[in-house]
Order: C-alpha cells, then structure tokens, then sequence
C-alpha cells in the first residue's frame, strides 16, 4: 500500500513537472481520479518531497508546477513502458506511418542513449524479452500517405500561426492553386488535413496524398477561437462529414457481446434490452462509410433510423449483389 501511494505522489510530480502552465487543484483530482480533498493532500505531500514546486495564481484558482522538472533519477523509464513506445513506432511502420514512426524510433534512441550505464543494463534484458514476445497484427486496408516535407510544412504552418499554400490534385477541379488557414490533421486509414479556406468559416478536409508544392507562406492565419479539431472529428461516423443524424442501430443478441465491447461513436449510448439485443444511439454524419462498416455485422445489424442510412444500405447491398451475380442495375 505505501508504495502504491508513493508510485502515485511521483506520478503527480512527473504531471505537475510535465506542464509549463501547472495544474489546479481539480485537474490533478482528474487526472488521478480522486476527490478534491485527496488531491489537496498529494499536493501537500509532494511540495513536501520537492520543495521548488510553486504556486501560480489563475484568478479564481491557482495552478502549480514544477518548474525545473525532475532528476533523471525519477524519470528512468520501465521495461514496459520502452516496449509500449517500440511496439507504437512498428505498429506505425508496419501500418506505412513512416514518417511517425521515424519520430518515435528517434525518441526511444533518445531516451535509451540518457540512461545511465546502470539503468540501462538492468532494463535491457526485460526489454529485449517483450520485444521478442509482442508483434502487431497487420489488419488488411490502404496504407496512410505520409510525406516528411508535407507533414513538416503543414506543422510549421498550424505552429506558427501562418497560412498553407498547395496544388490539390483532388476535389472538383484537380491541379487547382489553394491557401488556406490549416486546423490540424486526421490520421486514420487516410491521412487528412483539416483546414479552412477562403470565407468559407466551414472546414474542409484534404486528402493528404493529393497535395502537391505544400508550403508555409508569411501571412497571419489564425484558427478560429472556438475551433475544436476533436470535436471536428467527433461529428462523422468516419472522415466525411455532412448533415448530422440521429443513429440507432439495434444488434441481435446473438452479437450483443461484440457489441458491448464495440465503439461506434465517442458520444454514443448503449442500452441492453431485456431479450439480449443491444441498441445503440449516437449522432453523426459520415452515413456512407457507417453503411460500409455495418457490411462487416452481416445480419445481426438493424438499422432504425435514420431512413436515409436504411435507403443507402440497402442500394449498396444492391450493387454488391448486382457485381457478383452479373445482373445489371
């Protein structure tokens, strides 16, 4: 138990040490899952243990920090934690993530190369041990894009607060000049950047494999104030984003377990029947590659509402039958 409460106390001090802008009292009662109270007394017992935290005032609240961060002494990193970082950098190689994967190969190099003579000694067999036993399951799809000068010039630009020039070879007129005000980016099985353009206060996504001449141009463009890129994301079922409907999906109980465990949205609700279905119900847009993806519960899918989602299921069913039985729609 003492040492399961001191593991936590340097847990705090490695967040309180890990934020330029500390943290109030609630979010360390947050981030550890404890009452406010609780977190009062770790607080307290950690400014004890490392008497250079201090206290920033945050009108109504204050924030503390450990502003010279902590001695190597407390930052040795585990077995387990190297291997999770390597197992991240080949899951990422292994899924054409290159330029990523390069970043967090170049970190474990870093922190492995900090190590004392010791430390490094005593974590390099149990390291070497998990390597061994964990590799990444390659699930089939396309391979993201991911371009080095691209993703640097769309970063310089998001970090400096600065306009993003291209030549897009896709949309309605491919070859077209763009400038746009960049967001941020959406990696998943395409990689997008997400950005505004014009007047147009909407944003946009652009594939990432069809941008061409990527620069940063010295011109002010800000986001707006209120932009959210996960709240962005959060709205489509996938990358496309249209009207925002009302899902509810009902699955048999012969998959409620599957179901269960399954997220088909971030802000979805799931409700267990008393005959074993399970329906879930969130709100998104992005209702084509939703009908995609519920190809893959054959059967034990219903679809109650939108209509619309119901009406497109059933024409992409059509056409999938329609191209393996030779009959023309």
């Amino acid at each position: 138990m003492r040492h399961d409460k001191a593991t936590r106390l340097l847990e705090l001090a490695r967040m309180l040490a890990g934020s330029s802008e500390g943290m109030t009292l609630d979010e360390m009662a947050r981030a550890m899952d404890v009452g406010r109270r609780t977190a009062e007394r770790m607080r307290d017992a950690v400014w004890a243990a490392f008497p250079q935290m201090e206290a920033v005032d945050d009108p109504p609240t204050k924030r503390f920090r450990i502003p010279s961060g902590l001695d190597s002494l407390f930052q040795t990193p585990t077995a387990e934690e190297l291997a999770a970082l390597r197992t991240a950098a080949d899951s990422y190689a292994a899924g054409g993530a290159g330029a990523r994967a390069a970043a967090l190969h170049a970190l474990e190099r870093k922190l492995l190369s900090s190590l004392r003579g010791s430390a490094r000694r005593r974590v390099a067999p149990d390291l070497e041990a998990l390597i061994q036993a964990e590799t990444i399951a390659i699930h089939p799809g396309p391979r993201p894009f991911e371009d080095e000068q691209v993703l640097s010039a769309i970063r310089a630009a998001v970090k400096g607060l600065q306009a993003l020039a291209f030549r897009y070879e896709g949309g309605s007129a491919p070859g077209r000049a763009r400038k746009v005000t960049p967001l941020g980016i959406l990696f998943g099985h395409s990689n997008y950047l997400v950005a505004a353009e014009g007047k147009d206060p909407r944003p946009r996504t652009f594939r990432l494999d069809r941008m061409r001449d990527v620069q940063a141009l010295d011109e002010a463009a800000a986001p707006p104030a209120d932009f959210s890129l996960q709240a962005f994301a959060d709205e489509s079922f996938g990358i496309y984003h249209g009207e925002i409907e009302d899902v509810r999906l009902r699955i048999k109980p012969s998959r409620a377990e599957d179901a269960l465990r399954w997220r088909f949205h971030p802000a979805q609700s799931v409700i267990q029947d008393e005959d074993g279905s399970v329906v879930v119900a969130f709100r998104a847009s992005g209702m084509r590659e939703l009908a995609w993806h519920l190809f893959t519960w054959g059967e034990a899918v219903e679809i109650l509402s939108p209509p619309g989602l119901k009406t497109l299921m059933v024409e992409e069913l059509s056409l999938a039958l329609a191209a393996h039985t030779g009959e023309v729609r």
